[in-house]
């Protein structure tokens, strides 16, 4: 199934954690959205490094990805130089490596809505040089 949006470290976390002071904005954002929702390895690495060694946790967001709702779409040797790219496009921010991976599967996708709790990198980015992201949820 083709995924519908993207979705961010930021946002994982707040939905797999009910203290997270945007896991009620994430979830009801989450829940009006189409699904699935694309992330990379770079996302799923920075959520379990967040995640440290809490066995619970882990085992959640395990089972979260395993439902369908997040689709793990690759990241190759062929997308570095785009990557490379927007990292030197956004050095003033700087853009780290996870936002490019998820900024270029949005070009590369076709994908303008993101799931993310970090509007102020997401508001400035741009899909290819000036299409703007649809950031849910709103602040």
């Amino acid at each position: 199934m083709q995924a519908r949006g993207l979705i961010d470290t930021g946002a994982i976390l707040a939905l797999l954690d009910a203290d997270d002071r945007w896991h009620e904005r994430c979830r009801e954002a989450f829940e009006s959205l189409r699904l699935p929702l694309a992330t990379t390895p770079a996302i799923l690495a920075e959520v379990f490094h967040l995640l440290g060694d809490h066995p619970r946790d882990v085992a959640a967001t395990w089972r979260f990805l395993r439902s369908g709702a997040v689709t793990l779409l690759p990241v190759t040797d062929a997308d570095s130089g785009a990557m490379e790219a927007l990292m030197k496009r956004y050095r003033d921010r700087p853009m780290d490596f996870a936002d490019a991976t998820l900024v270029h599967l949005a070009e590369r996708e076709k994908l303008t809505t993101i799931l993310t709790v970090d509007h102020a990198d997401f508001e400035t980015y741009r899909i290819g040089k000036r299409k703007r992201f649809r950031v849910v949820p709103t602040r």
